[in-house]
Formats: C-alpha cells, sequence, structure tokens
C-alpha cells in the first residue's frame, strides 16, 4: 500500500516521502496513530502544501537552535560533587544533573540531547556535546570541582 508520511518515522523515512509499506502496517500502526495518509491524486497535492510548511517549519527551528548554539557555547558549567580517594566522585555527574545546571542558567535543553559517553566519574574539565536539530551541535565545559 502506498503511503504519505506525515511525520518524520525513523524506520521509514521523512514527512512527505511516498512509501511503499504493507497493508496490516499501514491499517494497524500507521493509519490509527495518524502517521500516514493514503497515496492517491487529492492527497498528492495536499502533500505538497505540506512539504512546504514542514519547511518552513524546520528552517524556523535551526535558526533557533543556532541562535542557541550560540548562547551555549558562551557557558561554562560547574558542578560541585563530593570527592573520594584518587579524586573520584561518590556517584557519578550525568546527563540530568547537567540539563538541571543549564535549565537554572535559563537554557532549557531535554536531557537526551546531551551527548555523554558515559556519566562523569572523576574531577575535571570535559567538553560536552548536545545535539540541538538536525546537524546543528553546540560544545558546552563543564568543569566538575570538589564540593
Amino acid at each position: 500500500m502506498k503511503v504519505i508520511l506525515q511525520k518524520d518515522i525513523q524506520s521509514l523515512g521523512e514527512a512527505g516521502d511516498i512509501k511503499e509499506v504493507s497493508e496490516g502496517y499501514a491499517r494497524n500502526f500507521l493509519l490509527p496513530k495518524k502517521l500516514v495518509i493514503p497515496a492517491n491524486e487529492s492527497s498528492q497535492r495536499a502533500i505538497e502544501h505540506q512539504k512546504k510548511l514542514i519547511k518552513i517549519k524546520k528552517d524556523k527551528r535551526r535558526k533557533h537552535s543556532e541562535g542557541l548554539v550560540a548562547a551555549l557555547s558562551a557557558v561554562e558549567l560547574k558542578i560541585g560533587a563530593q570527592v573520594g580517594e584518587g579524586e573520584k566522585l561518590f556517584g557519578s555527574v550525568t546527563t540530568m544533573d547537567i540539563a538541571r545546571r543549564l535549565k537554572d542558567l535559563g537554557h532549557v535543553v531535554d536531557k537526551r540531547k546531551i551527548l555523554l559517553e558515559e556519566p562523569i566519574k572523576k574531577l575535571g574539565d570535559y567538553e560536552i556535546s548536545i545535539k540541538l536539530d538536525e546537524g546543528v551541535t553546540a560544545k558546552i565545559k563543564v568543569s566538575v570541582m570538589q564540593e
């Protein structure tokens, strides 16, 4: 069955794409959740209009993200933590701690967008990446210090 994607679906494609999917997948999952519409002539004209709207929204989000990159690049977070022997932390500094500290400074960032390979477990300075939008990444400096 040919369908037109209404939203970005990671396993299928981006909004506005025309894809061939199985009848059951479309009928039981995609159509009830309003993720797709059946592809026919009238829906194809509507999708052209929708593609223009999606492009405008993406451009707006991208501009907002680029503005946020400029603001975040100047941010230097200082996080205090309790320390044991060998400058090892009791616990660790996670993406949730970083997101909370950014929120305190007035920058709301989802913790899932903070790219931290593993929690920080030692004192020091770290450069952390934040994926804001498609292709837009900000880098912040995080200093973990003894409380």
